[in-house]
């Protein structure tokens, strides 16, 4: 697999119209390339989810303590598309670009994504870096030291 620049906004405030908004757009519901896109679905975007689709889900965790779970599917548009829900129940939804050769051209464009997922999903923080895991807590946001284009700020935490 060729590296990749991965790209995702923080969605602190989301309804199920914008887990749906993003599926529809950047994700290849024909083809997803990982069968649980449907139970995902079921769980997050207003289905009626039954025990296979949390068990399905489970497989998605890092480990079985983890809350957060992050779903890699196919794109239509970019190299893939990875759909996280945090530990704090917060979307972090992502894209990511095929960059073989390491290219500026290639960064920009990740830059020029950012700003359109922020705007697109009322993100108020963003980021991208070459083969960049989802956080899947505010902690792991806030000191991934692997981020190498970071805009915006989280909002303050909630008492």
């Amino acid at each position: 697999m060729p590296p990749c620049i991965d790209v995702y906004v923080w969605v602190p405030d989301w309804e199920l119209a914008t887990l749906t908004a993003f599926i529809d757009r950047y994700v290849d519901v024909a083809d997803p390339c990982d069968d649980r896109l449907s139970a995902f679905t079921r769980v997050y975007a207003g289905g009626v989810p039954g025990d296979a689709d949390r068990a399905a889900l489970a497989d998605l965790r890092r480990d079985p303590s983890d809350e957060g779970v992050s779903l890699y599917v196919r794109s239509p548009a970019y190299y893939g598309a990875i759909i996280t829900v945090t530990r704090e129940r917060v979307l972090v939804l992502g894209v990511s670009l095929d960059d073989p050769d390491g290219s500026a051209e290639v960064l920009a464009q990740a830059g020029e994504v950012l700003t359109t997922l922020r705007e697109e999903f009322r993100a108020p923080a963003g980021c991208a870096g070459v083969e960049l895991a989802p956080a899947h807590s505010r902690q792991e946001w806030e000191g991934d030291a692997l981020v190498q284009i970071r805009v915006g700020t989280l909002p303050a935490r909630q008492p």
